[in-house]
């Protein structure tokens, strides 16, 4: 048994069902799940924890930025913060993402999912 805290993960997605799909897995997964409907929200909540280990964001989302323009600003303001960026519609290659940073082509498998958050931030 160990006393470590479960890893923070704070998915930003626009769509309630995948959002709420999402946040079941990452909770079935071990993870505490902290959800967000826009970028604005999410670096509001960011800015009140300290505890995030990882940002998974949709691309595609109606706020003041995106989640491409999102992963920039947590990648400037969080460097510590893993990101994973998904999208049904962008394809993203391996060199435009900043290093700790993941992209998933949605819809996703769960397991891989939860594989890469592993690989990321640990079990």
């Amino acid at each position: 048994m160990t006393d470590r805290s479960p890893h923070v993960v704070l998915i930003v997605e626009h769509d309630a069902l995948l959002k709420s799909l999402t946040v079941d897995i990452m909770e079935d997964a071990g993870f505490v799940a902290l959800q967000a409907s826009d970028a604005d929200e999410a670096v509001t909540i960011l800015e009140a924890r300290s505890d995030i280990a990882l940002l998974l964001t949709s691309i595609a989302m109606p706020s003041s930025m995106d989640g491409l323009s999102l992963a920039h600003t947590v990648g400037k303001r969080w460097p510590a913060i893993k990101i994973i960026i998904a999208s049904g519609q962008v394809r993203l290659a391996a060199h435009n993402l900043r290093k700790n940073s993941r992209f998933f082509l949605k819809p996703y498998h769960a397991q891989t999912m939860i594989s890469e958050i592993r690989s990321l931030i640990g079990p």
